[in-house]
């Protein structure tokens, strides 16, 4: 299925509908008088999460949608029926903009929770709220409101608690692919990842976390350089982002700096996320090279957790993912030392 986080939309609210003007007509009542009912409200568009969805690609075929109207009131006092409410599916992660007013609506977030977009307009007085002591039979009513219409606009942002972050060809899909079922597209030419993937990563104890890859950065991704700057909207909900180097690329603390710069042009509150630095694909390095990067970065990074792993071997992959768990579940555990 295509992967799309974006869409724009049309919802339409029901009309509520009129108010009757009736006047009751028995036998033997001589000027029963008005008995003309309420109109029913316009339905609701409600949009409501949906975990079992991923993407917004459906909004693409589909781009106008109206609730029922409010029927119209009755003689002899009825009320006119309700229009049905309109139910839309989203994934969740879901933050939804007016388009006119750049008003955030809300966000959906959990399953089945719910989101009104558009409120059914109220129906219309029937003429039995008319009536008064000089104006027994009155034939005045009221026609029913309009429900509100407006465009709105739909942000997908994947819900994850990690985030990979990395040069192209860094090892994101690789690592992934050992630590959860995530199943992406691994090869040795740059930008295989083309949309987020999201993987279930499961530990003893029933602990989990669910980790966020998307495709490679390069400099000037802030400005639209490259495939990762539209996806960089995907990690904003992520507590901690994996910043996975290629410890055998000579520039690796250069290609560093410049995705940190880049994610802090991007947007400052994702910069000031925690950053653990993982340095990948050991097995290609001896001994003293390893340590030689690790030491190169340590310098450098600050306070910033440095980890040395090979996601294409396995090395380490289980004990920083030990890490991560107690790190997402805010266990205070002394953090396994892989340095190398």
């Amino acid at each position: 299925m295509k992967f799309v986080d974006e869409a724009i939309i049309h919802v339409q609210a029901g009309k509520g509908g009129d108010g009757s003007a009736s006047f009751r007509r028995e036998k033997y009542v001589p000027k029963g008088g008005p008995d003309g009912g309420d109109g029913g409200r316009g339905g609701d568009v409600i949009l409501v999460g949906d975990g079992r969805l991923s993407t917004l690609v459906d909004f693409n075929y589909q781009k106008f949608f109206k609730a029922q109207n409010g029927e119209a009131g009755g003689k002899r006092q009825c009320y006119g029926k309700k229009g049905d409410t309109l139910i839309i599916p989203v994934p969740l992660g879901t933050k939804v903009v007016n388009v006119e007013t750049q008003e955030v609506i809300g966000e959906v977030l959990v399953d089945q929770q719910q989101l009104t977009v558009a409120k059914g307009g109220h129906g219309g007085l029937g003429n039995i709220h008319f009536k008064s002591s000089i104006n027994r039979a009155p034939r005045k009513f009221t026609k029913g409101k309009l429900g509100e219409s407006r465009e709105i606009a739909m942000e997908l942002q994947v819900l994850a608690d990690v985030g990979l972050l990395g040069m192209p060809n860094a090892g994101k899909s690789t690592f992934i692919s050992q630590v959860s079922a995530a199943r992406p597209k691994v090869a040795d030419y740059p930008f295989t990842t083309l949309y987020p993937q999201l993987g279930m990563v499961i530990l003893s104890g029933g602990r989990r976390f669910v980790m966020a890859d998307i495709p490679g950065l390069v400099e000037g991704a802030s400005e639209g350089v490259g495939l990762g700057y539209q996806f960089l909207r995907h990690l904003q909900r992520t507590r901690v982002l994996l910043h996975l180097v290629d410890a055998c690329d000579p520039s690796a603390l250069e290609n560093y700096h410049k995705l940190c710069a880049e994610c802090e042009k991007y947007d400052a509150t994702l910069a000031a996320k925690p950053q653990w630095v993982i340095l990948n694909k050991i097995d290609l390095l001896g001994e003293v090279e390893q340590l030689e990067v690790f030491e190169r970065f340590k310098e450098t990074v600050g306070d910033a957790r440095i980890y040395a792993i090979s996601a294409r071997e396995g090395v380490n992959t289980q004990a920083l993912s030990e890490d991560i768990a107690q790190w997402v579940c805010g266990d205070d555990i002394p953090t396994t030392d892989l340095s190398g």
